[in-house]
């Protein structure tokens, strides 16, 4: 039975899934990042799917599992 995912991360895919329109999901790594974001912070991807169903998806699939990626915040 898998775990489940810290609170802080089911609550910000809540938050993303709420307003879906202020984000977009990256096509190199499928992070979430802002919608004026030009580069995503985590693979440098200029490509991403705006799409208000694909980025709820998203926000819900790494909602509900624990962070696989290393972020720049992991780095620093």
């Amino acid at each position: 039975m898998p775990e489940s995912p810290p609170p802080n991360r089911a609550a910000a895919a809540a938050k993303i899934a709420a307003n879906p329109t202020g984000y977009k999901v990256c096509e190199g790594c499928d992070s979430i990042v802002g919608s004026a974001a030009a580069l995503c912070p985590n693979c440098h991807s200029y490509r991403f799917d705006a799409a208000p169903d694909r980025v709820v998806l998203q926000a819900r699939i790494l909602g509900s599992r624990e962070q696989t990626s290393v972020t720049a915040d992991d780095l620093g």
